[in-house]
């Protein structure tokens, strides 16, 4: 029997998908991060008096294997307090304990505030990097921020409300001039959306500052470097050449140091070649 992921609404219940319901139904054990939270839901959704087990990372290492047992014969579901399990909350440690029993594992698709959060700040998402929360500690935290504000990578943090301040306060000293979007309260009644540098949503943040947090860092844009001179290309080409690198060699290298395409590169030093009296090898 299979150990089935069910991802639950982050506010409005009404993204509860019809398959979810389905599961939630029909399985013989919900595994809920918080009980209390579980069972609030289920009656919500007209599910009362489901067999709940607590799992979480304070008994984990108890519960593991009595969860796995069960999914031997039983239909377990797993969920968390809201969202996807498995993002920054329990759940990804008990998928790889199942798979290495040879259990099932099925992972519903639904809810997740990261990806909402990304989605609606407009931001080029070619390339994401979720990096869960930051660290606590002031130091570490502006190192994270720099190194992800030069990364060229749109980069999502979930925060707590008693620790947004201190980590806008410290990505304005490393960055302050970097686009963020704040998505609050997502899909509850005071959703709020900011978007602007870290201290212009430092400003527009309301005191106290309630409810569950995604910031999103937008890519940095990738230094524009000058092509080189025609000229300057060739006599590296006919340096590589001389010294015995291959075509597809060199076409890669110069690639990498951003002097062309590859193809480019390729034709251009496949030419400089046959200019030196050889043709180049086909690859």
């Amino acid at each position: 029997m299979p150990l089935i992921l069910v991802p639950t609404p982050l506010g409005n219940l009404r993204d509860i998908t019809l398959r979810a319901l389905d599961v939630l139904r029909e399985c013989d054990l919900v595994v809920a991060e918080d009980t209390r939270v579980a069972r609030k839901l289920l009656s919500a959704l007209g599910l009362p008096g489901k067999e709940i087990r607590a799992y979480n990372e304070h008994n984990a290492a108890t519960t593991t294997p009595r969860i796995l047992e069960r999914a031997r014969t039983d239909r377990v579901a797993l969920t968390t307090d809201a969202g996807m399990p498995g993002i920054s909350d329990p759940g990804s440690e008990l998928v790889a304990r199942a798979r290495e029993a040879g259990i099932t594992v099925e992972v519903l698709p639904g809810p997740s505030a990261a990806i909402g959060a990304a989605v609606l700040s407009g931001f080029p998402l070619r390339r994401i990097l979720f990096q869960g929360f930051p660290p606590r500690a002031s130091g570490a935290r502006r190192d994270e921020f720099a190194r992800a504000s030069t990364s060229g990578v749109t980069t999502i943090w979930y925060e707590s409300p008693r620790r947004i301040r201190a980590a806008l306060a410290d990505f304005e000293r490393v960055a302050p001039e970097a686009q963020l979007f704040l998505l609050r309260e997502y899909t509850k009644l005071h959703e709020q959306h900011l978007l602007g540098t870290p201290g212009q949503i430092a400003t527009a943040l309301a005191d106290p500052v309630r409810g569950e947090l995604v910031l999103v860092l937008k890519a940095s844009e990738s230094p524009k470097t000058s092509a080189p001179a025609n000229g300057m290309i060739d006599e590296t080409i006919d340096a590589m050449l001389a010294g015995g690198a291959s075509v597809s060699a060199i076409a890669k290298s110069l690639a990498e140091r951003g002097q062309g395409t590859r193809r480019d590169l390729y034709a251009r030093a496949s030419e400089r070649k046959r200019l030196r009296g050889t043709s180049p090898k086909k690859r």
